[in-house]
């Protein structure tokens, strides 16, 4: 139901919108320079980097070379679009540590790959 949390589009939304707010309290600051706008800015950035700290966490874990470790066990598939497309999934699902302690043969794990894949074959906008 709430699939779009998820998607990269939602936190770059996410991110202008914190922008959006936080300059113009910047801009309102700056005409009236009541104080009250300086506690909205704070207030803002650290709500911004509670929400979007999980996103960067995981999706920022990586080094290059676990991220080539974990391409090159795929590039041997025919579809190295959706072999792209899982392991970006994988990218933002999982921190290095996690997915290397993750049981792949899991019920669970199947399922994020089920629908990493469901995801990347869908053609629909949304």
């Amino acid at each position: 139901m709430f699939d779009f949390l998820d998607s990269d589009w939602f936190n770059i939304g996410l991110e202008i919108l914190f922008l959006i707010l936080i300059s113009y309290d910047i801009k309102r600051y700056a005409q009236t320079k009541k104080k009250e706008y300086i506690v909205n800015i704070v207030l803002t950035i650290g709500f911004a980097i509670w929400v979007l700290y999980p996103y960067y966490k995981s999706y920022f874990g990586w080094d290059e070379g676990q991220k080539q470790e974990l391409i090159s066990t795929c590039a041997d598939e025919n579809d190295t679009k959706l072999c792209k497309c899982v392991d970006e999934a994988l990218f933002k699902g999982f921190t290095y540590e996690e997915y290397k302690a993750q049981d792949r043969n899991s019920s669970e794990f199947k399922e994020f790959i089920e629908d990493a894949k469901e995801e990347c074959l869908d053609e629909s906008w949304f």
